[in-house]
């Protein structure tokens, strides 16, 4: 049964809409990122996925539940990782997961909250009050709190923030490995490099609705602008080797240049065209792409008529997480 599935989802907070139409789907075994601008909806659409806000239109199903109505039933099968955390400052690390394994009515022995800590990378002095952890260790605990009841959908608000990249690949594995194991994990996040390493899907949200959902690769393919790169030269372009009809100078001055190349080409076969008309080449690097143009495009188009989603075809066969 499918872990998640938010349908043309609406949500009012004080009388005033926040959500307005969003619609997303999490399969088993699939790690799908949740984008978009600060005060897009992002989090208000996980409180309501968890059940702890109430829709005013649309459907959202647990494992085919209603988490509003089912909540206390599905708590054993859900794992959330909230933004800010909320830990009680004054606990050891140990205490925290044995006291919170007693509310999913999880019998914790010292040996497996030992093995829970090692899971996310965290092993604290025995005696070091949480008050004491930097933000990095904090997210580390919060992850093995949401781990504890080993449920079957994550829900995870900015894991890997305040993590270095030693240890935002150590999360990367462990999502990866989870959803191997068919966990469906919605990950929301404003490092693109955490989707583009781990999602198969991705979900973009703008004022309120979603505005493009799809696998990852379709979308980049679908709504990425040409490709940009910046190319640095040794000397000037001769003045009689203008750049062809397939190349777009972007911006140029002494020493470099930007170009947008035409889909129809290739950058191999762009670079040998300008070299054979003269342009004294020596380094090429690639500009923006992938996701960041995805993100540009779809956000700044602003959100789309009510009901109008630009969302892509998708596959409903669960998807493995790619590992980092």
């Amino acid at each position: 049964m499918t872990p998640l599935a938010i349908k043309n989802l609406g949500l009012a907070l004080g009388g005033e809409p926040v959500l307005r139409d969003v619609s997303l789907t999490v399969g088993a075994g699939e790690i799908v990122g949740l984008l978009g601008p600060n005060g897009a909806g992002k989090t208000t659409t996980m409180l309501a996925a968890v059940g702890l806000l109430p829709r005013t239109a649309g459907d959202i199903a647990v494992f085919g539940q209603d988490p509003w109505e089912h909540g206390t039933g599905l708590r054993r099968r859900i794992g959330v990782l909230p933004d800010p955390n909320g830990f009680y400052d004054w606990m050891t690390a140990r205490d925290y997961l044995t006291f919170f394994a007693g509310l999913y009515d999880a019998d914790l022995d010292a040996a497996s909250v030992t093995r829970r800590l090692d899971a996310v990378g965290l092993s604290p002095p025995a005696r070091q009050p949480i008050g004491a952890f930097s933000r990095g260790m904090r997210q580390r605990l919060g992850l093995a709190r949401a781990l504890i009841a080993d449920p079957l959908l994550l829900v995870l608000d900015e894991p890997t923030n305040g993590l270095d990249p030693r240890g935002r690949r150590e999360i990367h594995d462990l999502l990866a490995e989870r959803a191997h194991a068919g966990v469906g994990v919605l990950l929301c996040t404003h490092i693109l490099d955490d989707v583009e390493r781990l999602c198969t899907h991705a979900s973009f949200i703008a004022g309120g609705r979603t505005v493009a959902a799809g696998r990852v690769d379709d979308l980049v393919r679908t709504h990425a602008a040409q490709p940009r790169f910046r190319l640095e030269l040794s000397g000037p372009v001769p003045p009689a080797a203008p750049a062809p009809a397939d190349v777009r100078v972007i911006a140029h001055d002494q020493g470099w240049a930007v170009v947008d190349l035409d889909p129809a080409v290739t950058p191999d076969a762009a670079w040998r065209e300008l070299l054979f008309l003269g342009w004294p080449i020596t380094a090429i690097a690639h500009e923006g792409g992938g996701l960041e143009d995805v993100y540009l495009s779809v956000v700044q188009s602003g959100p789309p008529p009510a009901g109008a989603h630009t969302t892509n075809a998708r596959s409903t066969a669960p998807q493995t997480g790619r590992a980092a």
